[in-house]
């Protein structure tokens, strides 16, 4: 994991992001819905940068509202899998959190994907809701989403 560096995002970025999205998601985020997202006020972009600082291997998209901060986005691109950017960027996220002053931190994935929700666990989140059929695939079936919460003056391991 040491050849990933985090830093905030830049407009740069935002086709590579688009192009995780779109392989890590059925519901890809065009370049223009992410910029949106970006310029929302409390919104706030961390990229996970392999090697070469222009080469992205993930990216999180969190807004926080008040003292609730929601991590909107968190992909990681296939060659990059498997080697703890996913770890990083939520532990990224985390702290980015914390500094914009949020108490609590939310996120939504989806209830079939297992090694997010393992990641997500790992980290203190524990399930608080479910919303069946939220997510559409692109076969056409669904899939409930699962929204998942911590509050983050909670020490877990050494993410925290």
């Amino acid at each position: 994991m040491n050849d990933y560096e985090l830093t905030p995002t830049q407009e740069n970025d935002i086709g590579m992001m688009s192009r995780i999205h779109a392989e890590s998601f059925d519901d890809a985020w065009t370049g223009p819905m992410i910029r949106r997202i970006l310029a929302m006020p409390g919104s706030a972009g961390l990229v996970a940068r392999a090697g070469r600082r222009w080469s992205i291997a993930g990216f999180t998209i969190l807004r926080t509202v008040a003292d609730e901060c929601e991590i909107l986005s968190l992909a990681v691109g296939s060659e990059h899998r498997d080697r703890g950017v996913g770890a990083l960027l939520l532990d990224g996220a985390i702290v980015r959190a914390r500094a914009l002053g949020a108490n609590k931190l939310f996120l939504e994935v989806a209830e079939d994907n297992e090694i997010a929700r393992r990641l997500y666990h790992s980290r203190g989140l524990v399930p608080v809701g479910r919303r069946p059929g939220y997510y559409i695939k692109k076969d056409g079936t669904s899939a409930a989403a699962v929204t998942m919460s911590r509050l983050l003056e909670e020490a877990v391991g050494a993410s925290a």
